[in-house]
């Protein structure tokens, strides 16, 4: 960080970069000093939402120039609205058939999809193979993505901020595909897309709809996220129960 800045810029900067809370008292000296610290602190927070909202509508807007998944891909990697990017180092954007029957959307990337840019390539991305292999189902043949295409510090979850700006990307990559079937990996991705609150433990299992528009649906059934597969290895007879659900669904159609 540059030592030039003023504690505002810096303030600003721990904003923008997700940080909302301090893990001691220690900071406090350096707000004690100032006579009127609800002055530096009220610019701060009106500056940063007046960037949110512009990000989010330039996301808005510039998704509509994209015709395919190429486009929209040069277009999200250009794009500098979302302050993931300044501690990520890939854009990790959607990969697999661009003509996909099904479609996964998953949180975000971790370090391996962050070094590799691509989604799901680490010890998740393993599972998913081979919960896609369970029921005849190849890699090669979905499309994958996730609901925030950078990496969140430490792997943390993205604030709602950060979705909200990466919501446009996500909707447009939904409608250039058009898949039949989307499985929502974990239930931030399902929160974010049916504009829901209910924990993942309530939505799984149940078959859901995606508003493609105001007329049209996609069917859609969320389960748990591989991570959480990873560290409940109990929860898999549950998702295999819903991979189930998937498969008959897709071969009926």
């Amino acid at each position: 960080m540059n030592e030039n800045l003023s504690i505002q810029e810096i303030l600003q900067w721990y904003i923008l970069s997700g940080v909302d809370a301090t893990c001691s008292d220690a900071f406090q000296p350096l707000i004690k000093p100032l006579e009127t610290p609800q002055n530096l602190l009220r610019p701060a927070t009106t500056n940063l939402a007046q960037d949110f909202i512009a990000s989010k509508q330039n996301a808005r807007d510039i998704c509509t120039k994209a015709k395919t998944l190429a486009e929209l891909k040069n277009i999200v990697e250009n794009f500098d609205g979302c302050a993931l990017k300044l501690t990520a180092k890939s854009t990790v954007f959607g990969s697999g058939n661009e003509k996909a029957k099904l479609m996964f959307i998953g949180e975000a990337p971790g370090a391996d999809e962050d070094r590799c840019g691509i989604p799901f390539v680490g010890k998740c991305g393993r599972l998913l193979d081979k919960m896609l292999t369970s029921i005849g189902i190849r890699r090669d043949d979905v499309y994958i993505t996730n609901i925030v295409l950078w990496r969140p510090p430490g792997n943390r979850t993205p604030t709602d901020s950060e979705i909200a700006i990466c919501l446009p990307f996500i909707k447009k990559q939904i409608e250039l595909i058009k898949p039949q079937m989307i499985v929502f990996l974990g239930g931030s991705s399902a929160n974010a897309l049916l504009d829901n609150t209910e924990p993942i433990s309530k939505l799984r299992g149940k078959w859901l709809e995606y508003p493609l528009s105001k007329k049209e649906f996609i069917p859609a059934m969320a389960t748990f996220h591989p991570s959480y597969l990873l560290r409940n290895p109990s929860a898999k007879s549950k998702v295999w129960s819903d991979f189930l659900r998937i498969y008959k669904k897709l071969k009926k159609n």
